[in-house]
């Protein structure tokens, strides 16, 4: 007895059709496949489509004798403008028998081969294109790769040159043909009556295959005028006669083809190379061996022909991205009879048509792995890809109807990354982004931007965008400044600052010296570790601030550590003639891995030839003195650097004014004209709603944003979001200083800045989105108030605060503003309290919701900080503390806009494994319940789906029950996934443990439960996952230690400690916050 094939709930006459992305549809129909698993079932109005998932499937549905291509939805459309040319034809067509036959020979290995000399024609002129705009200017990989394979595809079938690397925009045809594919997609998706009423899109549509066949037209006839002795495609369509029915192509479908040649040839070409730049940014150590390989085989030499099948690890490279991300999403076949699949599992009739899912199919974990969406070429390596079962990667297609092009297009990718990979170094624009789709025919990255610094030549560090996509890069102004104290022609020292910063310390650090350097006699420029990668400066000082996560490079640092970490040969001195410090940044909590990552520059810059001018600083984010061991080393570096380069400057403490200067553009009695306008990184708030009591100690809400288009996410990622300060404390400020909030004012600096430079602001809008205003001010700080003009006593009281610095500014997290407050004799000018200040930084929180509820529709589950002022000491009445982005977030009303983005997890490593049926250990507190509502959401939804779906165990902890047991209320989501079987919750609570046996603590109940969470661990096969503070993370890490010593009584803390660390290897991940 067969089972039903299960299908997502429809509605009537449109079926299915509503719950597909418009612009991407391929994104939803790989959400609906790891919510039903191998098979589901779509009606989309005019077809019904079945979708196959799994690698069983797709060897099954590749037999040809039960099942033939079949041409449906999109590519229909597309036959009116290819006809019956070789990728749109129907299998019973004569004239795609005869295409076929004639042109088989022509795209040979050997034929191929031919086509050489015209293949690195055109990849120079890209890679000239490259060398001419410099790494300074942003490039758009897809749009030069589509030019590359349009121009090699005309020159090499066609003898034609497009030129478009000679031309500012690409050739009139290439645009109709994006505009033309395009419309294919979505003219599938339309009904017949609302397509034919649609009459301006239908005229673009017939106007761009005119422009289309215009061309190909123009290309026939101009061979058929003026002939070539060349044996190319063109002349094989031409002159060549079928021998088995005697015919020559029609000019007609010689026509088709040609167009079919450019479609086809451009759009998975171009989609493959694209794909694997990105992945081979995303992972350094793959771009490390590819470098190296490439370097051993090609050295300084042109590419040659001999070349390419030494070319191994490329090879895998371009294997492992068309795995990961085929530009052809999918090939549809036709059952050829009633029938069965998946061992009689599911039944089909003759005629259904099947869509074969590739990047589902070729992820399947069982042949692939649980790492099977991770980008490991070495998977595709020599021997393991012979080693493959049949029919586990078809990127190309299968059997009689795959791309007869694919010797033609491996050929050309093969030429251009090894020659790409030979001349540059290529870091990402912004080191934060993440895949994101377009789709027209096929997929290709949408956003993705790159630098391509030439190799072997000294630079200083690119101004590429930070860690957020939020936040503007660095700004230097280009007014002329009157007030800073060093002019910018006498600042003659060249210093290079370079950060690796996830969430945005190491890059406030990093700006407080670049800022801070015109008043030290030196030139700053900032950038991100990635940006002198393999290029470290050494036309001065390098002063390197970076952080460890769990022992990991920062995402922009990976691509130098990688670098830096791997280069062979003990002898080799990259950093030879490079003098640096560094100062690194970590938490002492996590004892394994701490300061790994700046221990290691800071070792091998130097044994690599650098010259350490500086003891590396070592900061501890979780000490109290965290800030002042900063101001420490700060001032420490500016004493060596100024002996070193013999720096001859004025007395700086005495001068609280340095590179920034301000002009006052307008008298504050008008309001500002221009406000701020939607931008991609721009989404809406659609809920927000409390979920705890009205008298809870602490307040919890539950947030849903609507993305900006092409925006996801996966369960486990980040929803970054750029705050603004509270009102209050803005008005605070300019109280203070006695200024309008309506007052413009213009800034202008000579060195980096995070402050809008060069053009009129807001007193208000400067104040509250692009400086913190309630950080605990520094030593720094406290030293450049100390001089500035104030009584003796004021002076006096600070010098107090400083020497009691840890007790007395920390600990009640006294501000700069605070301060000033206090001290209202401080005569601080205005511009000097703005350098002080720190950049806004985003805040990451964790998503709580799954995509498979909704792609475009994260949630976030927020704990309100709303507390007593520490600074106001005992004053019942004084002002409470409020959190920046916790209280911005609560402000929001539904359809605000906020500026936000996705960020995956750390390492890559917190996301819920593929396979439903292996169990989850889930522990967190109060809000750090977040990705575990999503990872628990998403196995729900599988549940439902029909999937086979393990019970999880979930330890929770908060204060009470009727309090903060968040999701748990009657008709909440969590509740009902008790009732389901999803989960299993295990609560403490720390006001009321007689409710949650006895446990106080999340790691009580944990040891309360130990019998189960062993039997989930060693019996079952189950991934854990903590999410909260260090706190609870250590208490976390402590109970499950204390489970081995009671399974072990001889080992002491130690050696339990070492146990703990190999058992929990690729099973146990943590996201912690503070």
């Amino acid at each position: 007895m067969t089972t039903p094939i299960p299908s997502p709930p429809s509605l009537p006459f449109i079926g299915n059709i509503a719950s597909i992305d418009r612009e991407v549809p391929h994104r939803s129909f790989e959400l609906l496949a790891d919510q039903y698993g191998e098979i589901y079932k779509l009606n989309m109005i005019n077809r019904t489509t079945i979708m196959a998932n799994s690698y069983e499937l797709q060897n099954e549905l590749s037999n040809e004798k039960r099942f033939k291509k079949a041409v449906m939805g999109g590519l229909v459309q597309v036959r009116n403008g290819t006809g019956d040319g070789l990728f749109t034809a129907y299998n019973e067509e004569e004239n795609w028998g005869i295409a076929h036959r004639l042109l088989m020979p022509s795209f040979s290995t050997a034929k191929v081969r031919d086509m050489f000399d015209d293949m690195t024609d055109i990849c120079d002129q890209m890679i000239k294109k490259w060398e001419r705009f410099g790494p300074r200017v942003t490039i758009e990989p897809v749009e030069d790769f589509t030019r590359l394979a349009f121009d090699t595809i005309t020159l090499c079938a066609m003898n034609y040159r497009l030129n478009n690397f000679y031309k500012e925009s690409t050739h009139p045809f290439v645009q109709s043909l994006v505009d033309f594919l395009i419309e294919c997609g979505q003219r599938a998706n339309r009904p017949g009556l609302v397509q034919s009423m649609m009459y301006g899109a239908n005229a673009k549509y017939e106007a761009d295959i005119k422009v289309m066949e215009d061309l190909c037209n123009e290309i026939i006839a101009d061979r058929k005028a003026n002939p070539i002795d060349k044996d190319d495609l063109l002349n094989t369509m031409l002159n060549g006669v079928d021998k088995k029915t005697g015919k020559k192509l029609p000019d007609e479908c010689i026509r088709y083809n040609l167009l079919t040649f450019l479609v086809a040839g451009h759009e998975t070409t171009s989609g493959m190379l694209t794909f694997t730049l990105y992945y081979l940014c995303k992972n350094p150590a793959a771009m490390r061996k590819l470098q190296e390989e490439v370097d051993e085989v090609l050295g300084d030499e042109p590419i040659r022909l001999d070349h390419i099948g030494k070319l191994k690890y490329t090879s895998a490279c371009l294997r492992e991205a068309l795995r990961l991300e085929p530009p052809a999403t999918s090939r549809v076949v036709e059952s050829l009879e009633d029938t069965t699949v998946c061992d009689g599992k599911y039944a089909l009739k003759k005629g259904d048509k099947i869509a074969i899912l590739a990047s589902r199919t070729q992820t399947d974990p069982k042949v692939w792995g649980e790492d099977s969406r991770e980008f490991k070429p070495e998977r595709v390596y020599g021997e393991n890809f012979e080693k493959l079962p049949q029919s586990a990667w078809q990127p190309f297609g299968y059997g009689m109807r795959a791309c007869i092009g694919r010797p033609f297009a491996w050929q050309e990718a093969h030429i251009a990354l090894a020659t790409i990979m030979q001349k540059f170094d290529i870091v990402l624009d912004d080191p934060s982004y993440d895949l994101q789709l377009k789709q027209m025919l096929t997929i290709k990255p949408k956003g993705f931007l790159i630098h391509a610094i030439p190799r072997n030549r000294t630079t200083t560090p690119l101004g590429v965008a930070p860690t957020s996509a939020l936040v503007s890069g660095p700004q230097q102004s280009r007014a002329k400044v009157d007030a800073p104290a060093v002019a910018t022609s006498e600042l003659k020292h060249k210093l290079s600052v370079v950060y690796g910063s996830n969430t945005g310390t190491s890059q406030t650090f990093a700006q407080r010296i670049a800022s801070a350097a015109p008043a030290h006699g030196f030139a700053a420029s900032l950038g991100t570790l990635d940006s002198i990668s393999a290029h470290v400066p050494t036309d001065g000082p390098l002063v390197v601030v970076t952080a460890s996560f769990e022992g990991e490079p920062a995402d922009n640092a990976a691509h130098f550590c990688e670098w830096l970490f791997n280069a062979e040969g003990a002898g080799k001195k990259e950093c030879e003639g490079v003098k640096y410090a560094v100062f690194g940044c970590g938490n002492k909590d996590w004892v394994r891995t701490f300061q790994r990552v700046p221990r290691m520059i800071d070792e091998k810059m130097e044994e690599r030839g650098g010259k350490r001018l500086l003891e590396r600083g070592v900061g501890d984010a979780q000490a109290a003195e965290f800030f002042e061991v900063f101001d420490d080393w700060e001032a420490k570096l500016w004493e060596t650097l100024v002996k070193e380069y013999g720096v001859e400057i004025g007395d700086k403490a005495a001068s609280a004014v340095s590179g920034l200067s301000m002009e006052t553009v307008s008298d504050g009695k008008e309001r500002a004209s221009n406000l701020r306008q939607a931008d991609a990184d721009l989404g809406k708030v659609v809920e927000n709603r409390l979920l705890t009591s009205p008298n809870a100690l602490n307040e919890k809400r539950h947030f849903v944003f609507e993305l900006p288009e092409g925006m996801t996410y996966r369960s486990g990622d980040y929803l970054a979001i750029l705050p603004t300060n509270p009102e209050r404390d803005v008005h605070r400020v300019m109280a203070r200083f006695g200024l309008s909030p309506e007052q413009q004012i213009k800034l202008a600096s000579v060195g980096p800045t995070s402050l809008p430079v060069d053009k009129p602001i807001s007193i208000f809008a400067l104040l509250s989105g692009y400086v913190e205003l309630s950080q605990p001010a520094t030593t720094r700080d406290l030293r450049v108030l100390m001089a500035t003009d104030c009584p003796p006593e004021t002076k006096s009281a600070l010098e107090t605060l400083l020497a009691s610095y840890s007790a007395e500014i920390l600990a009640r997290r006294l501000s700069i503003l605070d301060l000033l407050e206090a001290h209202p004799a401080l005569a601080l000018p205005f511009p000097t309290y703005l350098e002080l200040l720190p950049a806004m930084r985003v805040r990451q929180y964790s998503i709580s919701s799954s995509p498979l509820h909704d792609a475009q529709r994260p949630s976030l589950t927020v704990s309100v900080l709303t507390a007593p002022s520490l600074a106001r000491g005992a004053d019942k009445d004084a002002e409470l503390f409020l959190g920046v982005a916790s209280n911005f977030l609560a402000r929001l009303r539904p359809g605000d806009v906020v500026q936000l983005a996705v960020r995956a997890s750390a390492g890559g490593a917190f996301h819920p494994p593929e396979d439903p049926a292996v169990p989850l250990v889930l522990f967190a507190a109060g809000s750090g319940l977040a990705p575990m509502r999503g990872f628990l959401q998403e196995r729900a939804l599988q549940k439902a789906a029909g999937r086979d779906v393990a019970k999880s165990l979930l330890f929770f902890g908060c204060r009470a029950p009727g309090e903060d047991y968040l999701y748990m209320s009657e008709g909440e989501e969590l509740k009902k996934w008790v009732e389901a079987g999803v989960v299993d919750v295990r609560p403490a609570f720390s006001r009321a443990s007689e409710a949650s046996a006895g446990c106080k603590y999340v790691q009580d109940r944990v040891w309360h439960d130990r019998e189960e969470v062993q039997d989930m661990f060693n019996n079952r096969g189950a991934k854990f996952f903590t999410c909260g503070s260090s706190k609870i993370a250590q208490g976390i890490r402590k109970a499950l230690t204390k489970m081995i010593q009671e399974a072990r009584p001889e080992f002491d803390d130690e050696r339990a400690a070492e146990a703990f660390e190999k058992v929990i290897q690729g099973r146990y991940a943590t996201d912690i916050f503070e």
